[in-house]
């Protein structure tokens, strides 16, 4: 019954209507799961990762498909190995069973329904994560909310100008913020013993050349965050491609560009942030994918 969701393919913004039991979607992947990697992830937020490791399950392909992606061979579908859902809920059993603190999915929405038929197989005891660029549709995220005890999306851009700039999307900011606010409305944060246990975290990436609109992020965040949300700054970005006409994204972020909105977000008052050091821009923290 789960195969029908891809038959004629809505589970995303792109609406391709792509019968993927044929041919990729606009995520460039078919109906059956593929995978890049999974197993114990350390470099999470702190509630996250803990000190263990989030049990971490990467999915190829994706409907978003940044330009400046850090994950740049799944967004483009150039790994992966496919996997039934039965081989999925037996991955889960086997990362709660290496004392995983929860599950996390990583770019699951043009998987969406093969993830719940999985866990109809096999829902783990420890939560579960959905991490998620936000180009999500409201009705894909009601498939799954059932199953889901965190969020962790992004909320990349505000201004259209800009996503269309690097995303061909004009319309991201529009689909992210309905999708954060249902993620918001559905879960409460609850944090035991320095782990997070339901809730929301939003990431967001700062951009070269884009921190004016990384202010706006946190004005978005200071208006609309409830049920004791965090928000994670992130200065990560490191260029893995080079970009032969987007010019500024073959470097990384200066420090006045992470002071401004590191500044900014302190003058806000926010008391649930994340501010990740300047210092985490560095390719070692990419992972190295086994398929």
């Amino acid at each position: 019954m789960y195969k029908e969701f891809y038959k004629t393919c809505a589970l995303c913004p792109n609406d391709c209507k792509v019968d993927r039991t044929v041919s990729a979607g606009a995520c460039k992947v078919k109906n059956q799961i593929t995978i890049a990697k999974y197993g114990l992830h350390n470099f999470e937020e702190p509630l996250i990762s803990g000190n263990v490791g989030s049990g971490t399950v990467f999915f190829t392909g994706c409907s978003l498909r940044c330009a400046f992606c850090q994950n740049f061979d799944l967004s483009r579908a150039n790994r992966g190995k496919t996997i039934t859902p039965n081989e999925l809920a037996d991955i889960f059993k086997e990362l709660e069973d290496l004392g995983a603190h929860n599950i996390n999915l990583v770019t699951p929405s043009h998987f969406v329904p093969s993830i719940v038929k999985a866990f109809e197989i096999y829902k783990p005891n420890i939560p579960i994560v959905y991490n998620t660029h936000s180009y999500e549709n409201v009705e894909t995220l009601r498939l799954i909310d059932p199953y889901v005890d965190i969020y962790l999306p992004d909320l990349k851009f505000i201004s259209p100008l800009i996503s269309e700039r690097y995303t061909g999307k004009k319309d991201y900011f529009e689909r992210a913020e309905k999708a954060i606010n249902f993620m918001l409305d559905s879960k409460k944060t609850i944090v035991e013993n320095g782990l997070i246990k339901s809730g929301v975290i939003i990431r967001h990436l700062i951009l070269p050349l884009c921190s004016n609109d990384s202010l706006k992020v946190i004005d978005w965040f200071f208006n609309n965050a409830k049920n004791g949300a965090y928000l994670s700054l992130m200065s990560q970005f490191t260029p893995i491609v080079k970009q032969e006409k987007l010019l500024e994204l073959n470097r990384k972020i200066t420090k006045k560009e992470y002071d401004k909105v590191v500044d900014y977000a302190i003058e806000k008052g926010l008391e649930n942030v994340f501010i990740q050091e300047l210092s985490s821009a560095k390719d070692i923290f990419i992972p190295s994918w086994d398929y």
